[in-house]
C-alpha cells in the first residue's frame, strides 16, 4: 500500500517548477510588451516575427503551467484516496500526477530550444551586422 508521503514527495518539486514557468511566463510577457513598444515606434518586420516566436512560446509555457498543476492536483487526489483507503485510485492519481510533471518537463525543454533558436537567430544576426 502506498504511504501518504510517496505522493507528498512531489509537492516540493511541482511547487518549484511552477514557481520557475511562472517567472518564465513573466518574463516573456515583459519582453513581448517591450517588442509591442518598440514595433509602434519603429515599424520593423523583424520584430512581428520576434512576438510571433514569442507567442508561442508563451502557449507552450502555459501548457508547462496547466500540466504541472494538473499534476499537484493528481498528488492531492493521491493523498485523499490514500486516507480514504483507496490504493487503486491513490496509484492511479500518483502515475497520472508524474505522467504529468514529465509532460510538463518535455514541454520545458521544447520551449527551452526555441528559445536558443531565437537567440541564435540575434546572434547571427549582429554577426552580420558587424562583418
Amino acid at each position: 500500500m502506498m504511504e501518504l508521503a510517496t505522493p507528498g514527495l512531489l509537492f516540493p518539486a511541482l511547487c518549484m517548477l511552477l514557481i520557475a514557468y511562472t517567472n518564465r511566463f513573466l518574463a516573456l510577457a515583459g519582453i513581448i510588451r517591450n517588442l509591442c513598444k518598440e514595433y509602434q515606434s519603429a515599424r520593423d518586420r523583424k520584430i512581428i516575427l520576434q512576438i510571433s516566436s514569442l507567442r508561442r512560446r508563451l502557449r507552450l509555457t502555459q501548457y508547462m503551467q496547466l500540466c504541472c498543476m494538473a499534476a499537484l492536483l493528481g498528488c492531492v487526489l493521491a493523498l485523499f484516496s490514500i486516507l480514504m483507503r483507496r490504493p487503486h485510485y491513490a496509484y492511479y492519481s500518483f502515475s497520472t500526477s508524474i505522467s504529468l510533471m514529465l509532460a510538463s518537463l518535455l514541454l520545458s525543454l521544447y520551449e527551452l530550444k526555441l528559445s536558443s533558436d531565437a537567440l541564435n537567430i540575434l546572434l547571427a544576426d549582429l554577426l552580420e551586422r558587424k562583418a
